[in-house]
């Protein structure tokens, strides 16, 4: 069996039973972009798209469930047991005045004219499944061997008319683990071709950002960014970084530093958005010390908290997502010490809480293998921590008012007061006292610990 027929025997019985329906109509079927990328990387498949020369109007007769999801540019979408399959007319495409989609598009019987539109050369590969032939006119299967980026035809051309070209180019580079060609990537940061990305929208490219997150080198996506402008234009909060000298600590500048944090951290997205943003508070906060002689950075995770929350919001990053971002930028810092007594540890799982604690760590490791020296101690020292904290929420310290003994009906019923401000600051008050003694959780000490507070105060 050729390596060819190999790959069409992986090809889904249901995708290839829509290239048959379409040939035995007297029509072809091609499978064409990842899905054919995907099969030559010896990768599983994520997406199955199909091509034809059928028009839309005859892929509709041509099968049983049919949705017309774009049929004015040609695609339809075959429901084959209740698995959604794009089939598209192939086609010619006209101006992109909005720098994102085609003003017109043309329906042509050519495939080598239907790949010529698309973005780079090992996107624009298909299969005949049927016959079993590859079409490959713009050698992009040996792009894809040489594991080398480049745009189909003309590559300023293919970058002015779909300014998110450039993301995908820069993402490609990262996921498929590819250098990309000079005149590519010359191409990438003309200004035409920034010109065009500036029209994409925040939650497009906060999208691609998320996919180059899976990458195993996310930074080799981030570089490229850098390099052609595009990250300027997305992010000039991050370009800051770039030069920005550190101490002795580190060997790396502030951008470079979040490189090696960026590829060092866990492979979760969120995290990893948290790894890139982590230090970019860094630049602002720079200061030169007489003492010693080197740089400081004093309050760089608060006033990086500040600047990546906009940002965030700017991206279009969910609530949920840009708080617990946030967060990771602001308490990143973790200056864990062996003498930090028991309620210090509580004390610090307090103030991050213990939901955020497990990513805190991951963030932590990377960030000292980030340095790029004399990583070992601050990695043992977070596992340290780690293990600290674990144990004391499993012996069930209290990390806020729903974990005392006391609740605030039976708080106001022992002091005798009513409801209002004062009970929500005396049992924040008291996971005080817990955090110091946790002996002190019981009805009673509780009940005596507030009858002291508001005597202290002077509201008794």
């Amino acid at each position: 069996m050729s390596d060819l027929a190999r790959l069409i025997d992986l090809v889904p019985r249901d995708v290839l039973g829509i290239c048959q329906r379409l040939r035995e109509q007297g029509k072809r079927g091609w499978i064409v972009g990842g899905c054919v990328r995907d099969l030559l990387r010896g990768k599983p498949a994520k997406d199955w798209d199909v091509c034809t020369d059928a028009r839309p109007e005859e892929t509709m007769r041509f099968f049983r469930k049919v949705i017309p999801t774009g049929i004015q540019h040609g695609t339809v979408t075959v429901v084959v047991k209740g698995v959604h399959y794009e089939v598209t007319t192939l086609r010619g495409e006209g101006a992109y005045t909005d720098g994102r989609r085609p003003d017109s598009v043309e329906f042509v019987d050519d495939i080598t004219a239907d790949l010529a539109r698309r973005d780079f050369t090992f996107n624009a590969i298909a299969i005949d499944p049927v016959d079993g032939h590859l079409i490959d006119p713009f050698d992009g299967r040996a792009d894809l061997e040489a594991r080398t980026l480049r745009a189909v035809g003309n590559a300023d051309e293919r970058f002015a008319e779909d300014g998110l070209r450039v993301l995908r180019g820069a993402r490609f580079a990262a996921t498929l683990e590819c250098s990309i060609a000079p005149d590519t990537e010359r191409a990438m940061g003309s200004t035409r071709s920034l010109e065009t990305f500036r029209r994409v929208s925040q939650e497009r490219v906060r999208d691609e950002w998320l996919k180059a997150m899976g990458a195993p080198r996310p930074s080799v996506a981030f570089e490229a960014m850098r390099r052609t402008g595009i990250l300027g234009i997305t992010c000039p909060e991050l370009v800051e970084s770039v030069g920005c000298g550190q101490n002795r600590y580190h060997a790396y500048d502030v951008w470079g530093h979040a490189m090696a944090c960026l590829d060092a951290c866990r492979p979760e997205p969120i995290l990893r958005v948290a790894a890139l943003l982590h230090d970019v508070g860094k630049p602002r906060t720079r200061a030169f010390s007489e003492k010693t002689q080197d740089y400081t950075f004093y309050d760089h995770e608060r006033v990086g908290a500040e600047i990546a929350d906009p940002f965030l919001m700017r991206m279009r990053f969910s609530n949920e997502e840009r708080a617990r971002i946030v967060a990771l930028v602001r308490h990143h810092l973790i200056c864990y010490s062996d003498d930090w007594s028991d309620a210090a540890v509580r004390r610090w799982l307090r103030r991050v809480t213990p939901a955020l604690a497990p990513q805190l760590y991951d963030l932590g490791e990377a960030d000292a293998l980030g340095k790029g020296r004399d990583a070992e101690d601050d990695v043992a020292s977070i596992a340290r921590l780690r293990a600290r904290a674990e144990a004391l929420i499993q012996a069930g310290a209290a990390m806020s008012t729903r974990d005392l003994a006391l609740n605030g009906g039976a708080l106001m019923k022992g002091l005798g007061i009513a409801p209002g401000p004062i009970v929500g600051k005396i049992l924040e008050r008291l996971v005080e006292v817990v955090t110091d003694d946790p002996s002190a959780n019981t009805p009673e000490r509780l009940l005596d610990a507030a009858r002291q507070m508001v005597a202290e105060s002077g509201q008794g």
